[in-house]
Parts: C-alpha cells; structure tokens; sequence
C-alpha cells in the first residue's frame, strides 16, 4: 500500500506524486498567514490535523493528462483543500460537532462565531488564489461553490413534495461531496491543458467516486469501531443525521424494525442507546445493503474511467476506487 492509500501505485508515480504533495502542503500554510494571530490560529487548526487530502491528490494526478508542471495545478489543487477545509468549519457549527479530524472542533475550543468567520477567511484566500489562476478556475469553482451551498440547504431541509428520504439523501451526497471532488479532478484536467474528452471523463469520475467516498465513511461510522473517519462511532446517531445506512433500515418493512426505526427518527443522546444501536445495526441486512450500494457506485466510477488512456495514473484511478470499497469492508 502507498502513502497515499492507493495500492499498486507505480514507484516513479508514487514519488511526484509526494513532490507534489508537499508543495500543496507547504502553499496550504504559507497561503494561510495572516496579519491577525487568532485567525492565523483557527485556520491552522484543521489545516494542521491533515485529513486524507484526496481532493489535492485527485487534482494533481489528473494534472498528468496535460502538462503536469504547468503554473496554476499546485495552487488549484490547494484551493480545493482549503474550500473543503472552510467547509467544515461552517458544517461543524451546524452539527454541533465536537470533534473534527481527530481534534477539538473549531467551534467547540473558540465558539460559533469564530469557526464561521474562519470559514470565510478561507474562502476569501480561496478566491485570492482563484484570481492567480484565472477566469475559468473562477467559474468552475463559483458553479462547484453553488452545489456545495445548496447540497447543505436540501440536507438542512429534509425531503420535499413526497421526495424518496434516500433519493433525496444521494443528491445532497452528490451536491455536498461528489461537487467538490468532481471539481478537484476537472480542475487538474483543465488547468493542465488536456483534451476536452479527458477533463469531462475525470469530472464524471471525480463526481461518482466523491459519491463513494462519502457513502463508505457512512458504512464507517456504523461498522468502524475505531474513529477512522476522523470522529467518534455513532455520530450521525447522536445528531440524528440521516444517512445510507439508517435511511435503509428506515424503508424496512420488517415489523422487527419498529423500535429501531423510531429510535433513528431523531437525535439519540442517550450514550447506552447509542451503543446498543450501533450493535443492532452492525449485524443489520441494512449494513450488508449499503455496502452493495457503496460497490455498485464504485463500479460506476471504475466504469467512467473507460475512455482514459492505459498508463500508471489511470491504473492509480482505479486502484482508488478499490481502496475506497476496502475502507468500508
């Protein structure tokens, strides 16, 4: 397995791809500095508690399908990382969360107030990056905001007009999580200068692997007893967030289901009815169905990358989708 998480990737792929990497890394918090120590501080914090960094790493690999050493592919591929990164503030206010990348949320250690204004001071060092790169990194990432900021809105308000509760729930995922890594492949594709046939296939792709990735932390958040997603066991539980998992055992039948179902119909703040829900639910055939779900998006995603030519970055785009199926198993 790389560093990267991404098996079988090729040797003299692996180290660009750590040379890249650490230029994103390094732009993430030089780019972050401020004139103002608080904001300095709260922007570190989530930025310094790492992450997956998937979004800067799609990025730089679709970059291969053009000229990789182009100017505007490390600070795209920053932008990206620091869009999500904002977004968690703000998503962490929301959902009162106290915990985030395996730290203090920025909420819980500074108040509400700061967290959200730390958002925005990322997104305006977005914007000053975006500027640098020019007018279609500025419209690809305005269209990629706008899905961010309604994904949430549609999470926020639920269902609607006798909307299916899952099908509902699969276009927030798409809107709040396949946008931004949609965006993330497009953006290396684009500023890279690759065919047009390329820069659309990798879109396609990031969309449905970001789809992915989202549906296995929320397999992880029930299966996982470690906090491998980056937050404690149970806590789309505990804030009675819908999620594959809970929204499939909402549309059972069974009559054994009853109880369980009107458990998952709100915020569980007991810590013993959480724990016992997590046991039910890990031998539940809502688990086993999710992760068929899960597989069936990855076999989409695998299937999207058909047109791309045969090389070792191509064979790292389908050794991801692999990866992210083994996350959840």
């Amino acid at each position: 397995m790389s560093s990267f998480g991404i098996p079988g990737l090729a040797p003299a792929l692996e180290v660009e791809l750590k040379e890249s990497m650490k230029k994103v890394e390094d732009l993430l918090f030089s780019h972050i500095q401020g004139d103002y120590p608080l904001v300095e501080e709260t922007s570190r914090h989530l930025v310094a508690a790492g992450g997956k960094r998937l979004r800067p790493l799609l990025t730089i690999l679709a970059s291969h399908y053009g000229d990789k050493n182009k100017f505007g592919i490390i600070e795209s591929a920053a932008v990206c990382e620091l869009t999500h990164v904002a977004t968690l503030y703000h998503d962490d206010v929301m959902d009162e969360a106290p915990l985030r990348r395996g730290v203090e949320s920025a909420n819980n250690r500074w108040g509400n107030t700061v967290a959200i204004l730390t958002g925005d001071y990322l997104f305006a060092k977005v914007s000053a990056l975006l500027a640098d790169i020019g007018p279609e990194a500025v419209r690809l990432q305005a269209s990629t905001f706008e899905r961010l900021v309604i994904g949430q809105i549609m999470e926020t308000q639920g269902p609607q007009n006798g909307q299916e509760p899952l099908a509902h729930y699969m276009q927030v995922v798409a809107d709040k999580t396949g946008s931004l890594i949609s965006a993330s492949a497009r953006f290396g594709a684009m500023v890279s200068g690759a065919p047009d046939e390329v820069k659309e296939t990798l879109t396609i792709f990031g969309e449905k692997i970001g789809i992915a990735f989202q549906l296995a932390d929320d397999i992880i958040d029930i299966a996982s007893e470690s906090h491998e997603s980056g937050k404690t066991p149970g806590t789309d539980l505990r804030e009675g967030v819908p999620t594959l998992v809970t929204l499939n055992v909402m549309n059972s039948t069974n009559p054994a289901d009853r109880e369980l179902i009107k458990l998952l119909k709100a915020p569980i703040k007991d810590e013993v009815v959480v724990s016992e829900v997590l046991k039910t639910l890990r031998t539940h055939d809502a688990l086993g169905q999710s992760r068929e779900q899960l597989l069936e998006i990855a076999r989409d995603a695998r299937a999207a990358l058909g047109p791309l030519p045969v090389n070792d970055v191509t064979g790292a785009l389908f050794s991801l989708c692999d990866a992210i199926i083994d996350r959840s198993a």
